[in-house]
């Protein structure tokens, strides 16, 4: 079985923003360990790697276009803290939407490159550029989650999710250290993505390499005594 070489995903980091058009390169394993793990037919046959390849466009033009709103607490592991994420999609492209467009593909080093467009709204142009024009500085991290998922992981899309959360918890974690003198309780915002993400495996991990746009709206201190 062919190993899913990290680097090689790099190569998936084109992305271009015209008036009316996103686009973006997806990358998908054509010989999965996931599906090891999750039962599924193994290798995919094309109209499987296909349907992924549009999963995968539909969710990172989701977490370009809409994002999340975020609730964070730190992690303190002197004090038996937890590190805690939780989000709310703002909005979904969905796979099966008319305006998202399979343009181009192609097989290398064993893995299935797709292009793909999504005509975008008026509204949802204006979102995108709404974030563009707030001059919020892009931050990048590196997220991982286990290859075969957690307890109650059924498919695919929710193990490159696991690694995607990661990663965002390591990015508004490092935003809060660059603007907070202590380490507030928790903190509230919105999180987007900025291009699509890359994924592979790393040190028998699945890993996310993302770049983020994160706008903190509310911060709560520890209460003083």
């Amino acid at each position: 079985m062919k190993a899913c070489i990290f680097l090689t995903f790099l190569f998936c980091a084109r992305f271009v923003f015209s008036q009316d058009v996103l686009r973006g390169e997806v990358c998908v394993e054509l010989e999965p360990v996931y599906t090891l793990f999750l039962g599924g037919a193994y290798p995919p046959d094309s109209a499987a790697a296909t349907r992924w390849a549009v999963e995968d466009a539909a969710a990172a033009f989701s977490g370009m276009i809409y994002g999340w709103a975020f609730s964070y607490e730190p992690g303190e592991i002197s004090r038996g803290i937890q590190e805690f994420l939780e989000l709310k999609a703002l909005g979904e492209v969905r796979p099966d939407d008319t305006r998202l467009e399979l343009t181009d593909a192609a097989i290398r080093e064993g893995l299935f490159y797709v292009q793909a467009d999504y005509a975008v709204n008026e509204a949802q142009k204006k979102r995108i550029l709404a974030w563009k024009s707030a001059s919020i500085p892009v931050s990048q991290s590196t997220g991982y989650g286990p290859l075969q998922g957690g307890q109650g992981v059924v498919e695919r899309r929710q193990i490159k999710e696991a690694a995607l959360k990661n990663a965002m918890e390591k990015a508004i974690r490092k935003k809060l250290r660059m603007t907070e003198l202590n380490r507030p309780q928790a903190a509230s915002g919105y999180i987007a993505l900025s291009k699509f993400p890359l994924y592979g495996m790393r040190d028998g991990m699945w890993a996310a390499v993302a770049e983020f746009r994160i706008e903190i709206k509310d911060i709560r201190p520890f209460a003083l005594h």
